[in-house]
């Protein structure tokens, strides 16, 4: 690595944690500034604005890290429960969309340019329909939406409890299972379960 690529890391991880914390509004860039060691203009040389910054963040983080989780539409409800694990590994994650929810995208579709017809998820999900085992009632593109929705009950826009790797491992094996039983008497036909 470079550098300037490691400069760029470093305001990156930096600019991760403090906008996972504080949201765009209040984010602060001289906070992001003494968290990677680099100073303000540096990180406007680098980035710009505070509102490219976290685009940039948006970007790295989120999009960047949308395959970690291997999909596989022949297993809805074994990704639901990888997905579980992923969010609690990574509580940033979830709460970088929720502040791009709330402060900047709170109608529509929230990956520009990514729209789920389009969705390299949603057509596996259309030819797992058209093969038997997901129900085809529902639309792929609504299927994808329900499934990742259900994956994160309990990431950090819970309604009822945010999941953190202080649960105890019983209770995590027990919101696995709901998943998949969920996903599978939902989403799945007798074919895959």
């Amino acid at each position: 690595m470079t550098t300037a690529d490691d400069t760029r890391r470093r305001i990156l991880d930096a600019a991760t944690d403090e906008f996972a914390e504080h949201g765009i509004a209040g984010a602060r860039v001289d906070r992001i500034a003494a968290r990677s060691g680099m100073s303000k203009p540096m990180l406007y040389a680098y980035f710009g604005a505070k509102d490219r910054l976290f685009d940039a963040v948006f970007d790295d983080h989120v999009l960047g890290n949308g395959d970690r989780v291997p999909f596989t539409a022949d297993d809805l409800p074994g990704y639901a429960a990888r997905l579980y694990d992923d969010y609690v590994a990574d509580p940033a994650l979830m709460r970088l969309i929720m502040w791009k929810r709330l402060e900047r995208e709170p109608h529509g579709f929230l990956y520009e340019g990514r729209e789920s017809t389009d969705d390299d998820h949603v057509r596996a999900i259309a030819e797992q329909q058209r093969l038997g085992t997901v129900r085809d009632d529902v639309e792929a593109a609504d299927a994808w939406a329900l499934l990742l929705a259900t994956a994160a009950t309990w990431a950090q826009q819970s309604l009822i409890a945010v999941a953190t790797e202080l649960d105890h491992p019983a209770l995590h094996a027990r919101r696995r299972a709901a998943l998949a039983a969920t996903i599978r008497g939902g989403l799945c036909t007798m074919a895959q379960s």
